[in-house]
């Protein structure tokens, strides 16, 4: 009898065991933090941010400063200002950078040549600093000039905020003379996760082909020259072991003293890709691969956690905006709508039907907030802005956001000429 009377207690323990699970898993997708100093993710193709952690202060990049070198270079090439087979020549300050001690490099010797593609995969794939240097040198003439260039491409971006001083992401005390004028011995380039994002999000978009490159595992820099060297790709998510992640295929690791352990990684899965960012890992004392295993939490994290859902339909009236004065019509209104539907990337704890609607007429078709008849059925007439109400991390860029277009819902006939004098009378006694 005991045993009976116990059974349905040990039912009613487990079931508020897992409901206490369930509760917990919900929670997880707004408590959720990486071990970093500063931790950042986004949909590579909308610019969705699925996770800010101290993302807007600027910190050090080190090696990460190459996505942005990559960009220019890849721009040069598009516009055929050079080309991936063009032979380089190399500079003796680009030589000497490359035989430091303990600096992330392959050996590059005056008078041998190089090629673009050479200089550029050792860049990506080894984080070869005096590649970055002799690819500045070639764009530009020379590496401060280059920077001029990079720091005119972040402002074309809004990025505002960067420090950017060098073309491949080492503190000043590596470079000597060689240090861009008005800055310190212990400079370095500084940007906030947010910005860092932003620049993986244009390298990515406008020159898919960068991916390519940062996937190459292992490969033998400059085969045909004196010295060729064996290149390791330093992202460690891309070989078999515990911190492999199917779907990585880049995009570029950075260290320094006072930047730490940083990685910018990027993973296409199910047709959607994201970038996350983290900046000075902060367990990297006690494990070496500590921004991996904080990437790989933070990739789980946006994946599991964020789905795409139509969160509105075509045709539906915006609660801000119902309808729309119509003068000299036959009707002094006309009913608004949403002329598509609306996609949204939720939050698994987030409410999709809690939304934030907001309406912007395009004045430029109106007459004082007012449209003139004739009006036509699905006459754009404006846009409607769309977001949910618990989501305060909105876009990594001002100039996106899920949009639709604002259209009247039905067509409006011209008054006749009594009609319009008949409203004009009755509008005198209103």
């Amino acid at each position: 009898m005991n045993k009976k009377k116990r059974f349905p207690l040990v039912l009613v323990t487990l079931i508020l065991f897992f409901q206490s699970l369930i509760g917990i898993t919900a929670l997880a997708a707004d408590d959720f933090s990486v071990n970093a100093n500063a931790g950042y993710a986004i949909d590579a193709d909308s610019g969705k941010v699925f996770f800010n952690q101290d993302g807007d202060t600027p910190k050090g990049i080190a090696s990460i400063t190459k996505t942005i070198s990559a960009y220019l270079v890849l721009e040069a090439i598009k516009q055929q200002k050079i080309s991936w087979e063009q032979e380089v020549s190399i500079s003796e300050y680009a030589e000497k950078l490359s035989t430091v001690p303990d600096l992330s490099n392959v050996p590059l010797v005056r008078g041998q040549k190089y090629t673009v593609r050479d200089l550029f995969e050792s860049m990506i794939v080894q984080s070869a600093n005096a590649s970055a240097v002799a690819l500045a040198e070639l764009v530009a003439g020379n590496e401060h000039t280059f920077v001029n260039q990079m720091r005119e491409q972040l402002t074309k971006w809004e990025i505002k905020d960067a420090t950017i001083i060098n073309a491949s992401g080492l503190s000043n005390v590596y470079l000597g003379e060689h240090k861009y004028p008005g800055t310190q011995e212990n400079d370095e380039n500084l940007m906030s996760a947010r910005d860092v994002a932003i620049v993986a999000q244009h390298l990515i978009k406008d020159f898919p082909e960068v991916l390519e490159v940062s996937k190459i595992k292992e490969k033998t820099f400059a085969p045909n020259t004196s010295q060729p060297d064996d290149m390791k790709n330093w992202n460690v998510m891309l070989y078999e072991g515990p911190n492999y992640k199917e779907g990585v295929d880049g995009l570029k690791t950075g260290t320094t003293d006072l930047a730490g352990a940083c990685f910018v990684g990027t993973i296409q899965k199910d047709g959607r890709r994201v970038i996350t960012v983290i900046l000075n890992a902060l367990d990297q004392p006690n494990d070496e691969n500590a921004r991996f295993v904080e990437t790989g939490k933070l990739m789980d994290y946006c994946l599991n956690n964020w789905s795409q859902q139509d969160v509105t339909v075509a045709g539906q009236t915006p609660s801000d905006q119902k309808t729309l004065k119509v003068t000299e019509g036959k009707e002094k209104s006309v009913a608004l709508a949403m002329e598509k539907p609306v996609n949204l990337w939720v939050r698994s704890d987030m409410d999709p039907k809690q939304l934030t609607i907001k309406t912007t007429l395009d004045h430029s078709l109106l007459d004082s907030n007012a449209i003139i008849a004739p009006v036509h059925k699905n006459e754009k007439i404006g846009t409607v802005s769309v977001s949910l109400a618990q989501d305060n991390l909105g876009y990594v860029q001002k100039t996106e956001g899920a949009t639709t277009d604002l259209v009247t819902k039905n067509a409006v006939e011209k008054a006749s000429a009594f009609e319009l004098i008949w409203q004009r009378i009755t509008n005198l006694f209103a």
